[in-house]
């Protein structure tokens, strides 16, 4: 049975991290950077998904200001994709967003301009969990990745 837990121990959020971002390197990389961020996200608001004792995905949450959360990393191991257990993971941190009274939901991903296979079905889920488009950066990460942020408001 799948499970979604909020996570509050600094070391199982750095090992979940660890250990989803490293089995999925077209959406993460380079291994510095997933070591970055497994340190980053000791101090984020952490979901993770749990098939018995095995942690299959995550979702860290940036907090801006008062008004909004942001999708910092979200990753669900690829033999768990089309499960629901992402569209679980939103419905966490929409509830999170609710209790603590936030008013959007936001998340970066690479735009459609640079024309990358992985990042395609990345982009239909966010819309299917009803997110818009608001605008593209070209140059947030690099010129050869560009930006795409997505808002959604919460009810």
């Amino acid at each position: 049975m799948i499970e979604i837990k909020i996570l509050e121990n600094a070391d199982e959020k750095t090992r979940v991290t660890l250990e989803i971002m490293n089995a999925l390197p077209e959406w993460f990389s380079p291994p510095e950077d997933i070591v970055n961020k497994s340190v980053i996200h000791r101090e984020y608001p952490f979901i993770a998904a749990y098939d018995g004792e095995n942690a299959i995905g995550f979702t860290a949450l940036k907090i801006h200001n008062q008004y909004t959360a942001d999708i910092y990393n979200l990753g669900v191991l690829k033999e768990y994709h089309r499960m629901g257990i992402g569209h679980r993971m939103i419905e966490a941190c929409v509830q999170y967003c609710k209790e603590n009274h936030y008013k959007f939901l936001t998340v970066k991903t690479l735009d459609e301009s640079a024309e990358y296979e992985p990042y395609n079905g990345t982009r239909r889920f966010y819309k299917k969990e009803g997110f818009y488009p608001l605008e593209v950066f070209t140059t947030f990460w690099d010129e050869e990745n560009p930006c795409l942020f997505l808002v959604k408001v919460i009810e």
